[in-house]
């Protein structure tokens, strides 16, 4: 199954790692840095300020959907697959 974390962007639902809320991103330098470092990996999906950080065993995503958004999709996913 996939998820949408924004922008036409489909991740597959196994290959996520983490969903981290933006307040939690930003305690820590961790974000800015990859912000600032823009590398392959890392894909800002956010036109503006983004809500949430998908973190998949490739890529990390700076998503423009909330947390509990990407969550309540995740566990639609997993109740549709029994």
């Amino acid at each position: 199954m996939y998820i949408h974390v924004g922008e036409d962007v489909l991740v597959r639902a196994r290959d996520i790692v983490a969903i981290i809320d933006k307040e939690s991103a930003i305690s820590t330098e961790y974000a800015e840095e990859c912000l600032e470092r823009q590398d392959d990996s890392v894909i800002n999906l956010a036109k503006g300020s983004y809500k949430s950080v998908v973190v998949t065993t490739e890529k990390i995503y700076f998503s423009p959907l909330a947390s509990g958004t990407l969550k309540k999709r995740s566990h639609k996913l997993s109740v549709q697959e029994f």
